[in-house]
C-alpha cells in the first residue's frame, strides 16, 4: 500500500487526537503570536481609559451564560483589570438569571487581585427579571429597580453609590452578551436617556452590532475571542482571550495542513488508478 492510500485510510482518532493536542498546548505554553488592534476594540478601551479615577462608576452587566462564558469571560476580566488597574470604580449587574454567579465570580476575582474594596470601588447589584423594565427603570432612578445590592444591603448605605442615582451619575455602560440583551442597552439606554454604551457580543454577533456602531450608538465593541485579546494587547495583560486566540490559530493551521494532505493523497490515488501504476 502506498503512502497515499495509507493517507486516505488513516484511522480518523488518530486526526481527533491531533487536534486535541493542538488545541491544548497553547494553553499551557502561550505562543504569543501577535495581535492586530481593531479600530472599535480601541475605540472602547479609549472610552473606559478616559474615564476619572475614583469618581462616578462604570456599569458592567454582564449578561452571558454558562454556554457563552469562553468568548465572554475574557473581555469581562479585561475590562474589570482596566478599570481596577485605573481606579476606576465598577458597579456590576446581570440581565441573565443564569449570569448571577457568572457575573459576582468575574467581578470578586478582579477585585482580589487588585485588593478593591466593596462598597467603595465595586458594588454587585446581582439580577432583576424584566430587561426592558430594568433598563428604562434605572433611567429614572436606579433604587427603584435595586433597592439594595445583591446581598441586601440598602444602596444608600455602600458609599459608591452615594449621590448615584441614575444615567446621569454613570459616565458609561458596557454589556456582554450573547443574546438580545445587548440590543436592548441600545434600545431603552441610549435612544431614551442617551446613556453611551459599549458592548461585547460573541463572534457570530458582532456583525449585527456594525450599524449600531457605525450610527454612534455604540462606543465600541469587542466581537468574540479575538475581541478580548485585543482588548488584553492594549492593556499589556494576555490572558484567556489571548491563549484561545493562539489555540485558534494552531487548530487553522492544523486544519490546512491536513486538508492539502488529504487532497494529495487523493489526487495521487486516484491518478494511480486512472493509469494503473505505482504511486511511489
Amino acid at each position: 500500500m502506498s503512502w497515499a492510500e495509507k493517507i486516505l485510510n488513516i484511522d480518523r482518532r488518530w486526526i481527533f487526537l491531533a487536534i486535541g493536542v493542538a488545541v491544548t498546548i497553547p494553553f499551557f505554553l502561550p505562543l504569543g503570536l501577535p495581535v492586530v488592534v481593531t479600530p472599535p476594540v480601541e475605540n472602547l478601551y479609549d472610552a473606559v481609559n478616559e474615564l476619572e479615577p475614583n469618581s462616578t462608576p462604570l456599569l458592567l452587566s454582564i449578561d452571558y451564560a454558562p454556554a457563552t462564558l469562553p468568548e465572554l469571560e475574557p473581555m469581562s476580566m479585561a475590562l474589570l483589570r482596566h478599570c481596577f488597574s485605573n481606579d476606576v470604580n465598577v458597579v456590576v449587574m446581570t440581565l441573565h438569571p443564569a449570569g448571577y454567579g457568572l457575573a459576582e465570580a468575574a467581578l470578586l476575582n478582579a477585585a482580589e487581585e487588585y485588593g478593591a474594596v466593596y462598597g467603595e470601588d465595586l458594588v454587585f447589584l446581582g439580577f432583576q427579571p424584566g430587561i426592558s423594565a430594568v433598563i428604562l427603570g434605572m433611567g429614572i432612578n436606579i433604587r427603584n429597580v435595586f433597592p439594595s445590592d445583591a446581598y441586601g444591603t440598602p444602596l444608600d448605605q455602600l458609599p459608591l453609590m452615594q449621590g448615584v442615582r441614575n444615567y446621569d451619575d454613570i459616565p458609561l455602560v458596557i454589556t456582554l452578551a450573547g443574546w438580545s440583551a445587548a440590543e436592548a442597552w441600545v434600545y431603552y439606554a441610549f435612544q431614551p436617556y442617551r446613556q453611551r454604551v459599549g458592548a461585547g457580543v460573541t463572534a457570530v454577533m458582532a456583525t449585527d452590532f456594525y450599524p449600531y456602531l457605525n450610527a454612534g450608538q455604540l462606543v465600541g465593541l469587542l466581537g468574540g475571542m479575538r475581541g478580548a485579546a485585543e482588548y488584553e494587547e492594549l492593556i499589556e495583560q494576555r490572558d484567556q482571550g489571548s491563549r484561545g486566540m493562539d489555540s485558534q490559530s494552531v487548530i487553522h493551521i492544523l486544519i490546512i495542513i491536513l486538508i492539502a494532505i488529504g487532497n494529495t493523497a487523493y489526487f495521487l490515488t486516484r491518478r494511480k488508478k486512472e493509469a494503473g501504476g505505482a504511486v511511489s
